[in-house]
């Protein structure tokens, strides 16, 4: 069997009221075809589609501005995020506290190393973005300072 008869062989099915077909010749090739029976999409008539200018809500816009004022400390690497030293120990800081330049926010286990995050910048914790002892990839947001 060649294109040419394969080809109107799918032509012919396409063109006809069979669903499916399957044949099999002696040489030993099948062929089984099966036509898509997804129902056509309903044709729906509306009416013409007028638009109206609706004002901008300055709630959102707040929100926006309220979101890009925060600074992030990112997780410089893959590991397990630590809020403190040791079961037993105080948390590095707390959502509200003052942080300056340079104060350990928590630490990332990698590879049983425990690297001390420090703030990157001055300003209030607003936000931990993350739980003590969960799993962060390099890049994941773990403070917001304000």
């Amino acid at each position: 069997m060649n294109y040419e008869d394969i080809k109107k062989l799918i032509d012919d099915m396409g063109n006809s009221k069979i669903d499916e077909l399957n044949i099999e010749f002696p040489e030993g090739i099948k062929i089984s075809m099966k036509k898509d029976k997804a129902p056509a999409a309903p044709i729906v008539q509306t009416e013409p589609v007028q638009f109206i200018n609706v004002p901008e809500k300055k709630e959102e816009k707040q929100e926006i501005n309220k979101k890009e004022e925060y600074k992030i400390v990112k997780s410089p690497m893959v590991g397990t995020f630590y809020s403190k030293s040791s079961p037993n120990a105080k948390a590095y800081v707390e959502i509200g506290q003052r942080v300056k330049k340079g104060d350990v926010l928590c630490i990332v286990e990698a590879m049983k190393l425990m690297n001390e995050i420090e703030s990157e910048f001055d300003g209030e914790v607003v936000e931990i973005c993350v739980s003590d002892g969960e799993m962060v990839e390099y890049g994941k947001p773990l403070f917001k300072i304000k």
